[in-house]
């Protein structure tokens, strides 16, 4: 199955910009809101995203306007929902809003149109009920989406083998990164770390540990840095599984993903194996390589500012 148009129900922040990446890939695309003004406002960011997109030659600037008009503006769902391959929905996280537009889009859309939900907060699973739910899927984009490569997909125990392939083959269509979950969970991968740090960091802020100003500074001046080359994984290959399972141990914790390497001599980067295999390379080769990598880029982060608030 090609897709070759698509539809996007709701043209705030996410929806408009989810629009404008499928536009940009060279896919016929109908935008629907019920409020005009939000539709107004929608095609004049996405004009003013493409501009800023120009400046850096993401985009041919001779190109925007023919992506501009690859999008169709409306407050007609039934309408819209006419000859689209697949539709992506993006309206407030609210559950009786949700199942209230996918009741209309299962009965306005083909029985083979994939439905996808930007979510992350909601189980659309549970939520909304459509007659071929192996057509149901959950395509969650980051914003701002025409910058940040990542939509995590994830299926519910009826989504299809064949709906989830389409979906990784169509987000590298747009070459965005596809990351599959093995099963659903609560926020997914992104979103669930990001709300451990936000709760770190409201107890810093209510207990008076630091300023909004200090914590933003010593997070950019160290995982700012390295969590762009070794993540959050593999930075513990770095740190040394030993060392990580003595201090979980000191605090009367036993990860057994942890310690089980650890019986088995996998350390991390010292011994070329741990979460990560090295295929045989040398401490100091691998150093040599992640240091190399951090230099370049914090070359670059100075070179920018971007250590300074924007």
């Amino acid at each position: 199955m090609e897709i070759k148009k698509i539809l996007v129900v709701g043209a705030g922040t996410m929806g408009h910009s989810i629009a404008q990446v499928y536009a940009t890939a060279g896919i016929e695309v109908n935008l629907v809101d019920l409020n005009q003004d939000i539709l107004n406002r929608a095609m004049n960011l996405i004009k003013s995203n493409l501009n800023v997109l120009a400046e850096f030659e993401w985009v041919n600037k001779n190109e925007i306007s023919n992506i501009l008009n690859r999008i169709k503006p409306s407050n007609d769902l039934k309408e819209a929902t006419i000859g689209v391959d697949l539709v992506v929905e993006a309206v407030s996280e609210v559950p009786d809003l949700k199942e209230k537009v996918f009741s209309q889009l299962d009965e306005y859309c083909s029985e083979n149109c994939i439905l996808a939900s930007n979510t992350s907060s909601l189980d659309i699973f549970k939520i909304v009920k459509v007659k071929n739910p192996g057509r149901l899927v959950i395509q969650h984009w980051f914003a701002p989406p025409y910058i940040i490569p990542l939509v995590e997909i994830v299926a519910g125990r009826k989504t299809s083998k064949e709906t989830v392939e389409l979906s990784v083959k169509l987000i590298e269509r747009l070459g965005k990164k596809p990351v599959v979950l093995n099963k659903y969970i609560d926020s997914f991968i992104v979103n669930r770390i990001q709300n451990a740090i936000s709760g770190v960091v409201f107890e810093l802020l209510l207990r008076k540990i630091a300023t909004p100003e200090m914590i933003d500074a010593a997070v950019k001046h160290s995982l700012g840095i390295r969590l762009p080359i070794v993540g959050v994984v593999q930075t513990l290959d770095f740190t040394g599984l030993d060392l990580v399972n003595d201090i979980s141990k000191s605090k009367g914790i036993e990860v057994s993903l942890i310690k089980n390497r650890v019986d088995q001599g996998h350390l991390g980067a010292k011994t070329s194996k741990g979460f990560y295999d090295y295929g045989g390379m040398s401490e100091e080769e691998i150093l040599k390589k992640r240091d190399r990598q951090y230099l370049k880029i914090l070359s670059y982060l100075n070179k920018i500012n971007a250590f300074k608030p924007i």
